[in-house]
């Protein structure tokens, strides 16, 4: 069983008469524990992808296989069910909640799963990512790359199998982004976490095994990323 499998996906936005093709038979397979970096420039339909990957949008037509269960086939309580216990997301903003230490910000999703031994698990995480002396440290008291490795912990409280991450580099400088890639490629290689990464800097997406490009809402692979 892959991690993912796209078939023949569409994605069309309607609004009056006016139709927007975000996604035009897209396919693409994933195994386990594979380290996948998406590429294309803005409006090429990365976020749109990403969104059907994480269940948070159903697509207009095909396929949407995470561990062999069809998202697109599925009601939000469903998809819901998925996301909780087999995917992980990183978003460009870090989407912290600011009146919460970086402790709490990862308990919370802990706490809603009905899952035991929470502040131990959560210290473990944050330990993890590098972020030991920062446990009672609110998100506005933390650098850019230190949220972004919290928002990363929070991502992994529930140990999905598959993270994905939207242009989660995108708002921090290089030696930063180096920071948080590092982290990535620990965690893909430690945990054997299936990472998929959606981005438009060639230097983060260097990093991937492998590299695939999208160009008007279509996927094409490009080989091994580093090569």
């Amino acid at each position: 069983m892959e991690a993912i499998e796209l078939e023949n996906l569409y994605k069309i936005y309607k609004e009056g008469d006016i139709e927007t093709v975000a996604l035009r038979g897209a396919g693409l397979t994933v195994r386990r524990g594979e380290f996948v970096a998406i590429v294309g420039r803005s409006g090429s339909g990365k976020s749109t992808l990403l969104s059907i990957l994480g269940g948070l949008a159903l697509p207009s037509a095909g396929h949407v296989r995470i561990y062999g269960e069809d998202m697109a086939r599925m009601n939000e309580a469903q998809r819901a069910e998925v996301r909780r216990h087999r995917i992980g997301i990183v978003y460009q903003t870090d989407n912290l909640i600011p009146f919460l230490s970086a402790l709490e910000n990862v308990m919370l999703p802990m706490q809603l799963a009905g899952i035991h031994g929470c502040m131990q698990a959560a210290r473990a995480l944050l330990a993890e990512v590098g972020l030991s002396q920062r446990l009672r440290h609110k998100p506005g008291m933390l650098s850019g790359g230190e949220r972004q490795r919290v928002a990363i912990a929070v991502a992994l409280a529930n140990s999905p199998q598959l993270l994905l991450a939207d242009e989660l580099t995108g708002e921090l400088d290089a030696t930063t982004a180096d920071v948080v890639m590092d982290l990535l490629a620990r965690l893909n290689e430690r945990r054997k976490l299936t990472l998929l990464v959606v981005t438009h800097n060639k230097t983060v997406a260097s990093r991937a095994g492998r590299l695939v490009r999208m160009v008007d809402g279509q996927l094409t692979e490009n080989g091994e990323a580093h090569a």
